[in-house]
C-alpha cells in the first residue's frame, strides 16, 4: 500500500511514501503521519491512497515512519474534509493553520490577566425564571447528546454570563468539554479569568493570537489526555481537534468578527454550528441584538429562541434623539457636541458618574482637502484617501502607508496650511472634550489605542474602577464590557455607516447603536443615551433595544423581497493583479465562463458583474468581483468551485457568504 501526502511545513508538491504493513489498518485518508524528507522527518497530510504507484513516480518510495500524535476526535477529520468542500479549500489548509498557531511566537505585548474583579463573583447568584427556563431546556441535550441550537435573546446586562456558567458547569461535570466563542480577544481573556475565578476547579484555556507559546503548548497537551476542558478563543477554536467535546456557547452571536478578515473569510460561527449539527451537541448563541441570519433559522428552521426581558441590575436607560442639521436645535462650542449632550456630560460628573462617547471612526478627520482646488492626499497602493492622524500624520488604513501632512498643496499655488479637516475621529473627539471638560479624566478605545491588548486591558480596569471620567471609543467599546459607573452614553453621529453600501448597514448599525447604549444605567437607575444623527431616519426609531425584534421582522421582509441574505445565499469571486488591463481582461472571461456553465447546467443564479469594488485597488492590486445570489447553497458551491479552474493571469479568491 502506498500514500500520497502533503507536506504541513507549506511545501506543495505531493509526495509518495509506501504504509509499512503494520500500519496499513492504522492509516486512512487525511490521516496525520510522519514521514522521512531528506535527513529530517515531517508531518504530512494523506491526500490519497493506491495499492500501485502511479507510473509517473520515478524517485525511490521511502517507509513512512508513524502515524503522527493527534488527540483523540474521531469525528474531526471528517468534519474538517467537509469544511474544506464548504470553503472550497483542501483539507491541508486546516491542518496548517494548526501546525502554524502552535509554532507562532508569543505576542510582543503579553495581554493583562487580570479579571475585573466584581464580575468574577459567582458567589450568591439565583437564577431568575427566564434563566432557568434557558439551561432547564438545554442541559438534557448535554447529557444525551443532540444537536440543539438555542438562541437567547438577552436584553443588554440581562446576565446571559450566569446562564453559561451553570451550562459550562454540567458540562464539565459530565465529563465532557466546551468551547466558548467571543468577538474579540481582549473578550476571551476578560472571560478566560472571570471563568477561571469561578471554577478554579476546571482546565480553562485560551486558544487565539494573544496565547503564549506556553499556553498553547499546554492546551495540546491538554487535548491528548482525553479530559473534559474549556477552550474560550475567536476563530481558532473551532479549527482544533477536540475529544469529548459536549457544548459550544457564541457570545455576541450577531458580531461580524467572528468572520476572518483575511481570504478566504472564513466565519467560526457558521463553523461553530456546522460543528454542532455534525458532533450531535447542543450550540448557545446569545446577544442582545441576533442577527437576522440567526433569527431567519428562528423562523424557517424553527430553532428554540429563549428570551432574557429583564436586566440582571440598574434600568433600561431612556432614549434622546437630536438631529444635528436641525437649524433650530441650541448650538454649542463644537457642531459635533449638541449643546444638549454637553449639558448631559456635565450633570453626569457632577454627580461623579461616568460617561461613554461612541464615535465609529477613528483618527482625527476621515480626510483632508485642498481648500484652493479640491485636491485631497490619497494612498499611492490604495484606491482610498488618507485618514488625518496626530500629528498631522496622513495614513492608509488599508496598507498602512503614512506621510506628513504637507504645508502646501501639490497640485496648486495655494498658501501654506490651506488644508480643510473633514469628518471627525476619536483623536479630534478628545480634543473637544478635553478643552470642554479640561477636569475630566478622558481616554480613548479605538483599534489604534486596542492593538496594543494588555494597555486596552488596563483601561477597561480603570474604567470599571470608576478612574476614568470619560471614555471615547468606536466598536471596541460595544462589545460587552460592563461599566457598573457609567450612565450616560453619547453617540455623536449615529448614521455615519447607515448608507455605507452594504445590504446589512441598516443592521449593523443598529446592533452597534444598541449594543453602546446597553453600556448605561446597568448598575443604576436614570441612564440616558443622547443619539445625535445628520438627519432622521426610521432606523432610530428601533434604538430601543426592547423594539430590537420588531426591526428584525421588518428588515427580513425587506430582504426576502429583493434577495439578499439569509433570504438568500450570497458568494463573491474576487481577481487581484497589479494590473488593471489584466485583471479585466481576466474578470470577463471568467464571467463568460460562468455565465455558459449557469446556462449549461440550468442552475437558478445570478450572476452579478464584473464590477469594481468599493476598494478598486488595495496594495497596488488591482481589484475586480464577480457576485452569486443563489437560492440554493448546491447552486453557489457549484459556480464557486468552478470559478477556481479557469487558468488565468490573476490571483482568483472565492469566498462563501451567508
Amino acid at each position: 500500500m502506498y500514500a500520497q501526502v502533503l507536506l504541513l511545513n507549506g511545501f506543495v508538491t505531493p509526495l509518495w511514501y509506501r504504509i509499512p504493513d503494520e500500519l496499513r489498518l492504522a492509516v486512512n485518508k487525511f490521516s496525520l503521519v510522519h514521514v522521512p524528507l531528506q535527513k529530517r522527518t515531517e508531518v504530512a497530510l494523506v491526500m490519497r491512497l493506491a495499492v500501485q504507484l502511479d507510473t509517473s513516480v520515478t524517485f525511490a518510495v521511502r517507509d513512512m515512519h508513524g502515524l503522527a500524535d493527534f488527540p483523540g476526535d474521531n469525528a474531526y477529520q471528517p468534519f474538517i474534509e467537509k469544511m474544506a468542500s464548504f470553503y472550497c479549500l483542501a483539507p491541508l489548509y486546516f491542518y496548517q493553520r494548526i501546525r502554524h498557531f502552535l509554532q507562532e511566537k508569543a505576542p510582543s505585548q503579553p495581554i493583562a490577566s487580570r479579571a475585573l474583579a466584581e464580575e468574577a463573583m459567582t458567589s450568591g447568584v439565583q437564577l431568575t425564571d427566564e434563566q432557568q427556563l434557558i439551561v432547564d431546556a438545554v442541559a438534557p441535550h448535554i447529557t444525551t447528546p443532540s444537536f440543539h441550537p438555542a438562541v437567547i435573546h438577552g436584553v443588554t446586562g440581562s446576565g446571559k454570563t450566569e446562564v453559561y456558567k451553570v451550562l459550562l458547569r454540567q458540562a464539565w461535570q459530565e465529563g465532557k468539554s466546551t468551547v466558548l466563542l467571543l468577538p474579540e480577544v481582549s473578550l476571551a481573556v476578560r472571560f478566560h479569568h472571570i471563568l477561571s475565578q469561578a471554577f478554579p476547579d476546571v482546565p480553562i484555556f485560551g486558544f487565539h493570537s494573544g496565547s503564549t507559546p506556553k499556553e498553547k503548548k499546554f492546551l495540546w497537551e491538554a487535548l491528548h489526555h482525553d479530559k473534559p476542558l474549556l477552550i474560550i478563543g475567536v476563530h481558532l477554536p473551532m479549527m482544533l481537534p477536540i475529544p469529548r467535546l459536549g457544548l459550544i456557547i457564541i457570545d455576541e452571536e450577531h458580531e461580524q468578527s467572528f468572520v476572518e478578515k483575511k481570504h478566504p473569510r472564513i466565519n467560526s460561527k457558521e463553523m461553530a454550528l456546522w460543528r454542532a449539527s455534525y458532533y450531535r451537541i447542543p450550540i448557545v448563541l446569545g446577544s442582545a441584538t441576533p442577527s437576522l441570519a440567526t433569527l431567519y433559522n428562528v423562523q424557517r428552521q424553527h430553532w428554540p429562541l429563549y428570551r432574557i426581558t429583564k436586566r440582571f441590575g440598574g434600568s433600561f436607560p431612556a432614549i434622546k434623539k437630536i438631529i444635528l442639521t436641525d437649524k433650530s436645535r441650541q448650538q454649542g462650542k463644537y457642531f459635533w457636541v449638541s449643546a444638549q449632550l454637553q449639558r448631559a456630560v456635565a450633570e453626569r460628573l457632577s454627580k461623579k458618574e461616568q460617561v461613554i462617547i461612541f464615535i465609529n471612526r477613528r483618527g482625527y478627520s476621515f480626510f483632508v482637502q485642498c481648500k484652493g482646488c479640491g485636491f485631497i492626499p490619497s494612498c499611492k497602493h490604495c484606491s482610498v484617501s488618507l485618514t488625518l492622524h496626530e500629528p498631522d500624520c496622513l495614513q492608509c488604513h488599508y496598507c498602512d502607508y503614512a506621510i506628513q501632512l504637507p504645508l502646501r498643496c501639490s497640485a496648486c499655488p495655494a498658501p501654506p496650511e490651506s488644508w480643510l479637516k473633514k469628518g471627525i475621529g476619536t483623536q479630534q473627539v478628545v480634543h473637544m472634550f478635553k478643552d470642554l471638560f479640561p477636569a475630566a479624566i478622558i481616554e480613548r478605545a479605538d483599534l489604534d489605542s486596542t492593538k496594543k491588548k494588555r494597555g486596552w486591558q488596563e483601561t477597561a480596569e480603570r474604567m470599571y474602577q470608576g478612574q476614568i471620567d470619560i471614555l471615547i471609543g468606536t466598536q471596541s467599546i460595544t462589545k460587552g464590557y460592563h461599566f457598573p459607573g457609567v450612565t450616560l452614553v453619547g453617540v455623536l453621529w449615529a448614521d455615519v455607516n447607515v448608507h455605507f453600501p452594504v445590504y446589512n448597514a441598516a443592521e449593523i448599525t443598529l446592533q452597534q447603536l444598541i449594543q453602546v447604549a446597553g453600556r448605561a444605567g446597568r448598575a443604576s437607575a436614570g441612564g440616558e443615551v443622547i443619539v445625535q444623527l445628520m438627519r432622521d431616519n426610521q432606523l432610530f426609531d428601533y434604538a430601543d433595544e426592547q423594539a430590537y425584534l420588531s426591526f428584525a421582522e421588518q428588515e427580513l421582509a425587506v430582504r426576502q423581497m429583493v434577495g439578499y441574505p439569509p433570504c438568500m445565499r450570497l458568494g463573491s469571486i474576487e481577481l487581484r493583479h497589479p494590473q488593471a488591463a489584466v485583471v479585466e481582461q481576466d474578470a470577463a472571461e471568467v464571467a463568460a465562463m460562468l455565465r455558459a456553465f449557469v446556462q449549461e447546467k440550468q442552475l437558478a443564479v445570478s450572476l452579478l458583474g464584473p464590477s469594481l469594488p468599493v476598494i478598486a485597488r488595495i496594495q497596488q492590486q488591482e481589484i475586480r468581483q464577480l457576485v452569486v445570489k443563489a437560492a440554493s447553497f448546491k447552486d453557489l458551491h457549484a459556480i464557486l468551485m468552478r470559478a477556481q479552474h479557469v487558468p488565468l493571469a490573476s490571483a482568483l479568491y472565492v469566498m462563501v457568504g451567508s
